[in-house]
């Protein structure tokens, strides 16, 4: 499946690694959550999660939750809309970008928009930007060949462009 984030056959999965403890660590939105949310339709995407609040009364009416085990819910999410470069490239979950590559990312670029122009400069393979990104230290031409699939993907970006209304 190349639909990367909205691959409906990965989308559980890749939600949950984007919220597990070393990507955005929203604490109360574990697997079972994930997955039933996921199947109520109340989280397709990543940026959905930052919109789960105006939903707020159907979750706290579900079975094990009450409003104060929503409020707590959107508490942790409110608290990760701010979240460290790294820990966002990693919570991507683009296939080869471990957490020790998306802190090299991070090092090299800044900043999301920053990465995002680089990517797209380095679609040009003869270009500076591609050089630049293979020569970053154990990113070799089979990395970045994902890291270039995945932000050259037109879902992926909806997606990142989704997410940066609520991250920083």
């Amino acid at each position: 499946c190349t639909g990367g984030l909205v691959c409906p056959a990965q989308a559980v999965r890749r939600l949950r690694h984007f919220v597990s403890r070393d990507a955005f660590d929203i604490e109360g939105l574990g697997d079972k959550h994930v997955a039933a949310f996921w199947t109520d339709k109340l989280i397709q995407s990543p940026g959905d999660i930052f919109r789960l609040e105006g939903h707020a009364d159907e979750i706290a009416a579900r079975e094990g939750w009450s409003k104060q085990s929503a409020a707590n819910l959107f508490a942790a999410i409110a608290r990760r809309r701010r979240i460290p470069l790294e820990k966002f490239i990693y919570a991507l979950a683009i296939h080869q970008v471990g957490q020790a590559t998306a802190r090299l990312l991070a090092k090299q670029y800044g900043s999301l928009a920053h990465l995002r122009e680089a990517m797209d400069a380095a679609q040009d393979r003869d270009s500076e930007a591609y050089r630049e990104l293979v020569g970053i230290e154990s990113i070799g031409p089979s990395v970045a060949e994902e890291l270039l699939s995945f932000f050259a993907e037109k879902r992926n970006r909806k997606v990142l462009d989704d997410l940066a209304h609520y991250v920083t």
